[in-house]
This record gives C-alpha cells, sequence and structure tokens, in this order.
C-alpha cells in the first residue's frame, strides 16, 4: 500500500492485532457466526510518520448503517458543550450571522450545542437511521459521505467547519480535506477533534485500534495532511475525552498566528519520540503482555466462581475481546444503555448485549470496556461497589 498521507510506498509494520471482524459490525442472533473478518494491522510511514491501518473495510460497509449515537453519555454531551462555548467565544462571539457544518454529525449532539450559541447549523451523516435522529431534533442533516463534491453541491461557506471524531476514519481522505477548505470561509476555523496517538500508548488503549479508525493521528502528522490540502494549523490543546483527544484549529494560511500551546505540544512530541516506528514496537511488546495479564486475572476470578459481566458494549471493547479471546466462557454478557443494541450479539467472541434497565441481576465483577467514561461510572455504580460489586478496568486512561 502507500501512505495515506503523503503517498510513500515503503511502510513498516508497527502494531498487528491479528484477524478480527470489523468491530462495530453488532449481530442479530440468526447472523451470529456469519460475519467476516479482515486483517487489523498498523502500519508506520517513514516519510511522514503516521501511524495507520494497511487494510481498508469499504466506507459503504462501516457507515452506511451502524449503531453509535453521540448522546448516550453526560460525558460526552458536556464536552461537546464546552468545545463549543470555547471555539465560541475564541472567534465568533461577537458575529451577529454565523454558521457551523459538522462532519459526521451523528445525532447531532455537537450542532444542538452551536444552536444554542445562535449557529445556523447543518450536519453531513452518512448513516440515515442516525441521521433521522437529529433532523428529528431539529438538527439540519445531509444523508450522505461529506467530499469534495458534496462540498461544491453545498456551495456555502461556513465560520466553523467540525469534524469531531470522525477524521480518522476517511477513506476519501483528500476529498474530504479538500472538500472542507473549499467551505470554510476566509476567516473561518476548522475544528478538528481526534484520538491522540501520544495518549493512545500511554494509556495501553490499543483497543481504539480498530477497522474504522484508519488513521492514528499526532499532531506532527496530521499537520502534514492539513498543510498537503493548504491548511494551516494555529492552535491546539489536549483533552481527556475519550482518554485523551486533540482538539486542533486550522484555517486558511496566513490568518492566524501559531499559539504557544500548540508549539509546547509539538515540542513534547519531539522529546517522547512518539512519532518514531521504535516506540510503536515497544507499544506491540506491552500490548502482548497486556494480553497475558488480563487472562490471568479472569482465570483467577473464574476459579473462584465469580460471575461477571461486561459494562458497555463500545465498538473498541470488540478490538480488545477478540485479540484477548474473552467469549462467553469468561463473560455472561455485555451490560449497554444504547437501545439500538438490545438483543445483538458482539462480533467475534459473540458476547450476548443487554439493556441496562432490562438486567434481572448483578455480577461479582463488572470488566469495564467503556473505560473511557471511567469517571461517570464510577459516579453511577457507586451503590454497587459499596454492596461489593467490582469494577475492573483494562484500560486506565492517564488524567
Amino acid at each position: 500500500m502507500i501512505c495515506r498521507i503523503c503517498d510513500h510506498d515503503q511502510l513498516s509494520s508497527a502494531v498487528d492485532l491479528g484477524i478480527q471482524p470489523w468491530a462495530n459490525h453488532f449481530l442479530s442472533k440468526e447472523n451470529v457466526g456469519r460475519e467476516p473478518f479482515y486483517p487489523l494491522h498498523v502500519v508506520h510511514c517513514p516519510k511522514c510518520k503516521c501511524a495507520q491501518l494497511d487494510y481498508t473495510v469499504p466506507k459503504e460497509v462501516m457507515f452506511v448503517q451502524h449503531t453509535y449515537v453521540s448522546g448516550t453519555t453526560t460525558t460526552l454531551r458536556n464536552h461537546f458543550l464546552e468545545t463549543a462555548r470555547t471555539v465560541d467565544s475564541l472567534f465568533f462571539s461577537k458575529e451577529r450571522v454565523k454558521s457551523v457544518l459538522d462532519i459526521g454529525s451523528n445525532d447531532g449532539t455537537q450542532l444542538l450545542q452551536y444552536k444554542k450559541l445562535g449557529y445556523e447549523v447543518l450536519g453531513v451523516e452518512s448513516c440515515a437511521p442516525i441521521a433521522k435522529l437529529a433532523i428529528d431534533q431539529g438538527v439540519p442533516t445531509e444523508t450522505s459521505f461529506f467530499n469534495m463534491d458534496l462540498a461544491r453541491r453545498l456551495n456555502r461557506k461556513f465560520n466553523i467547519i467540525s469534524a469531531s471524531g470522525v477524521f480518522f476514519h476517511l477513506e476519501e481522505l483528500h476529498s474530504v480535506t479538500e472538500g472542507i477548505r473549499e467551505c470554510l470561509r476566509p476567516d473561518g476555523v476548522f475544528v478538528v477533534q481526534f484520538l491522540y496517538m501520544k495518549s493512545i500508548i500511554d494509556n495501553l488503549a490499543f483497543d481504539q485500534i480498530y477497522h474504522e479508525h484508519l488513521l492514528y493521528y499526532t499532531i506532527q502528522t496530521i499537520s502534514t495532511l492539513l498543510k498537503r490540502h493548504q491548511l494551516e494549523p494555529f492552535d491546539a490543546y489536549w483533552n481527556p475525552i475519550h482518554g485523551g483527544s486533540i482538539v486542533l484549529m486550522a484555517g486558511h494560511p496566513g490568518g492566524r498566528p501559531r499559539t504557544d500551546r500548540l508549539n509546547e505540544l509539538l515540542a513534547e512530541e519531539g522529546r517522547t519520540q512518539v512519532n518514531e516506528l521504535t516506540t510503536y514496537q515497544q507499544f506491540a511488546r506491552r500490548i502482548a503482555q497486556s494480553k497475558a495479564d488480563t487472562l490471568a486475572y479472569l482465570d483467577q476470578a473464574k476459579a473462584g466462581n465469580k460471575r461477571i459481566f461486561g459494562l458497555g458494549a463500545p465498538v473498541k471493547g470488540n478490538t480488545l475481546l477478540n485479540y484477548y479471546k474473552i467469549g462467553t466462557s469468561y463473560m455472561d454478557c455485555l451490560v449497554e444503555r444504547n437501545p439500538l443494541r438490545k438483543g445483538l450479539y458482539s462480533p467475534g467472541m459473540h458476547i450476548p448485549i443487554v439493556i441496562e434497565d432490562e438486567l434481572e441481576t448483578q455480577p461479582d465483577i463488572y470488566f469495564v470496556l467503556a473505560w473511557n467514561f471511567k469517571k461517570e461510572i464510577l459516579v453511577n455504580y457507586k451503590l454497587l461497589i459499596e454492596r461489593g460489586v467490582e469494577l475492573y478496568f483494562p484500560v486506565n486512561p492517564k488524567e
């Protein structure tokens, strides 16, 4: 393959998680065992330093029908509100007429926060049932994939273009980035939020590697991409959401001076060598050790006749379950709040999903797959913890 960012054709193996199902392919009972499997292999580009998957599951498979909903957790809703307020106060709070385009807008949770601040809003979401959730809440939404063709059809310029948790998904990476530049006002701000590869490595959060996530950005590598398309990063900050994300802001070249905090983050990447292949190779060795440690813990729990439920059925949890080979011999069910996953089974390991409100009994141990909402979970499950239910976090994010 060639590098998704710079077209270099000599890439090196970095992290190999084997052959896995598409992690968002939750199964109905009649489809259990029929799911396809694909390579889940991260490679590293020596030229632009970007880590990326070497296999692409087509976007029409992954994003036309899915069950992820942004507004399920209080943590994420609050984060989107904070982001909207921050961006508005920095750039456009005094504008009388202002607009925002959200790429991969899901159920409209992010756009609702901008709407409260007086913005004209437009979402682009490829999954029709999820887009309808947004439309039903009063968020105008194009049911489509965003790319340069759609940008031209929209024929509009926006103060803000938002891409939250979607920019590492992009099969049409360069067409999308060109479309963003096309739709951005001369003084506009592109706000891109992405899982930060440095935090993934620090947290040993390898479960955030799955087929939807084609690219694993650092600030250096995403800056290379944006500059290729005449967009200039000028500010960025780290945020604890999802275990560690970057909120980066870019615009047309020469529009705004680069901030000290962006320079400091880039300098820290250099000091820690996060963009080097040797760092990824060490990460792969730590992942292998984590598998041995976690299975030893689960074996001991089962030997003590402990009943174990998975807490949450996030997409990333399926990377962990499939790499560790944790199935129903260890775990009775996955307990989930998202009603779209009611009665389904996890891909690969085929663990049944039970909606939290319909749970008839509690386990001895919750194996927390939705670890990125740790603070919220510890508050919500305080009474159960006091009654002796153990919460085990296979990934412990650093704050």
